[in-house]
């Protein structure tokens, strides 16, 4: 069942029907919102826990939301910050060694979620090689296929700045396999 964003809002406003509304938003988003924080952070465990404090800061917030935007595009706005947030503090603290990307290899082939031939873990190698930013506008561009309008007003930066972010990134990952083959 798809959810009406109107009858949805309308829920979301009166207090009676809250709780009734954001669950229904939760099982229409967790399977989508899963698999977009999951290309973020790529492990299983830590996407689970990104998506309980995605709603979680949903449901505290819902008193702010004011539907300027679609509710899609709201969840989808704090589950990226929830998990820029999450990829700072880890980066913290453990600072990326050059081994990051081996110990990323052995991460994935450890995780029983993850179903990839090794070409797809070198692949994700290269993915996680790329500066933060170009990362997740990669992301949400080649496993999300969402537009750059849509990137623009998620991570609010201009379409122009996503574009050569994507470029560069798609750059990167092709010189990656081409000095790794």
């Amino acid at each position: 069942m798809k959810v009406d964003e109107a009858s949805v809002l309308k829920l979301l406003s009166r207090p009676e029907t809250r709780r009734q509304a954001f669950t229904l938003l939760v099982k229409e988003y967790s399977e989508p919102l899963y698999w977009r924080i999951r290309h973020l952070v790529l492990t299983h465990e830590d996407t689970n826990d990104i998506l309980q404090n995605t709603f979680l800061k949903a449901w505290t917030s819902l008193e702010t939301f004011r539907g300027s935007s679609k509710v899609s595009t709201w969840l989808y706005r704090i589950a990226i910050n929830e998990s820029l947030d999450f990829l700072r503090k880890k980066k913290q603290q453990t600072e990326m060694s050059v081994d990051a990307g081996a110990s990323l290899a052995n991460q994935l082939l450890a995780d029983p979620y993850f179903d990839g031939d090794a070409l797809q873990v070198q692949f994700q190698e290269a993915i996680s090689q790329l500066p933060e930013v170009q990362r997740i506008v990669f992301n949400l561009r080649y496993f999300e296929e969402l537009k750059y309008s849509e990137i623009s007003k998620l991570l609010n930066t201009s379409e122009g700045a996503l574009k050569a972010s994507y470029h560069l990134a798609v750059r990167k990952i092709t010189d990656y396999f081409n000095h790794h083959d």
